[in-house]
């Protein structure tokens, strides 16, 4: 609404600023200012038809470069009637102003994460990412439509800023981007990078993989974009009972984190991992070993132990910390072709506990990327049988790319250049 005031206003303000160029064409056929064309003091001065013969005095009078330069002299009424109009624009322009400025203000207070998902042609960023993982790349792994790429998040109180890569690269040249968590965190770490080289295709770089670890570089920026592999933040240490996870603890990784400008966190998915996908064998905190214990517990454990580090740890004005909200999962997604209508607004229990932790901290200190209920509604966003896997089983937990990662990268880079 804001918006459109504005732009009223801007027409308003258009339409007297151009009422004031054609008064002159009128008032000088009705006599109300006169035009003179001034000779040069060098020249014979000469009367001109339709010009007032005072001219050639002036014109003795002033020194001028031109040989005949056209001067505007105003009568009384033109200065009474030019200047309502002037003070009219001026008032409308004051107003234009404040209005823009509001705008501005509203695009920088709005909650960018209610809204609504809408098709947008101009979608996606990339078509093709020559280092996407076979997981996520479900146009090369063969699904046959396109309409779920062409969908764009449209905040309901303002325009978010479109992504540009060519800016993120410039602005964080230099500087090191780590994301850190489960496959779900590589999910947009990928989006990233495939967004950024699209923006400069040309550009060299390297991929750099040891261990759990991933770097991109961006060598002419010297932009390092990376990945840590650590789906429950806290360590997992190996003893002579085996292995285990130390809820109190992030002593194993707080180095890597602490040598970056902005940090990307994510973790959930794997504490409800059991059997052979668990990779623990016991819970270990302070004094006590456990067996096993409330999943959801154990994570809000360890996301206070995380809190204590960022808090500890961590200056806003040289690091900025964000947390990746739980990615929703559906239970079949099978032949979804577009974005789900009325989404009800059925909480996580896990995304709860995610909210309560960063709701006590700094709000300086660490930002929400609080995509959960926006992605619940991208049903159609999942590899579904064009995934890793394939036909012998459905994925539909992790995103295709291009895809809904791509939009929780507009929204982090939004809220970075908003800050």
């Amino acid at each position: 609404m804001l918006r459109i005031i504005c732009m009223v206003i801007n027409y308003v303000y258009e339409i007297i600023y151009m009422a004031i160029f054609a008064c002159f064409e009128i008032y000088q056929s009705r006599g109300i200012y006169h035009l003179y064309k001034i000779p040069s003091p060098t020249s014979n001065p000469q009367f001109h038809p339709g010009f007032s013969p005072h001219a050639n005095k002036i014109s003795q009078a002033m020194n001028y470069k031109s040989h005949h330069t056209p001067i505007i002299f105003l009568t009384p009424a033109f200065s009474q009637s030019m200047a309502t109009l002037w003070n009219s624009a001026l008032w409308v322009l004051c107003l234009l102003v404040l209005c823009l400025a509001a705008d501005g203000y509203g695009e920088s207070t709005c909650d960018l994460y209610k809204g609504n998902w809408v098709r947008d042609d101009s979608y996606p960023h990339y078509r093709s990412c020559r280092f996407l993982e076979k997981a996520f790349d479900c146009q090369g792994n063969g699904r046959p439509d396109h309409d779920y790429m062409k969908y764009r998040w449209q905040p309901g109180d303002c325009n978010m800023t479109r992504f540009n890569g060519r800016d993120f690269l410039t602005r964080f040249k230099g500087k090191k981007v780590l994301f850190v968590g489960d496959s779900l965190s590589l999910n947009q770490w990928q989006s990233l990078t495939c967004m950024l080289y699209n923006s400069v295709p040309r550009t060299k770089y390297t991929l750099f993989r040891s261990g759990g670890l991933s770097t991109f570089t961006f060598k002419e920026y010297n932009l390092q974009l990376s990945f840590d592999r650590n789906p429950f933040i806290v360590d997992i240490v190996r003893t002579d009972a085996g292995r285990a996870l130390v809820l109190d603890s992030v002593n194993g990784s707080r180095q890597l984190w602490e040598d970056n400008d902005v940090l990307i966190f994510d973790s959930w998915h794997w504490w409800l991992h059991t059997g052979r996908k668990q990779p623990w064998d016991f819970i270990q905190m302070g004094g006590l070993t456990m067996r096993d214990m409330d999943r959801l517990s154990a994570y809000e454990i360890a996301l206070k132990t995380w809190a204590e580090w960022a808090n500890s740890s961590i200056d806003p004005a040289k690091t900025k910390v964000f947390f990746q909200g739980v990615s929703p999962d559906h239970a079949n997604c099978s032949a979804q072709r577009e974005p789900l209508r009325g989404v009800d607004h059925y909480r996580d229990p896990a995304e709860e506990v995610l909210e309560k932790v960063i709701g006590s901290m700094d709000k300086m200190l660490v930002r929400l990327l609080n995509v959960n209920e926006m992605s619940r509604a991208r049903k159609d966003g999942h590899p579904s049988v064009y995934g890793l896997g394939g036909h012998r089983g459905m994925d539909c937990t992790h995103w295709c790319l291009a895809g809904v990662p791509d939009t929780w990268n507009e929204l982090l880079y939004a809220t970075l250049i908003r800050e």
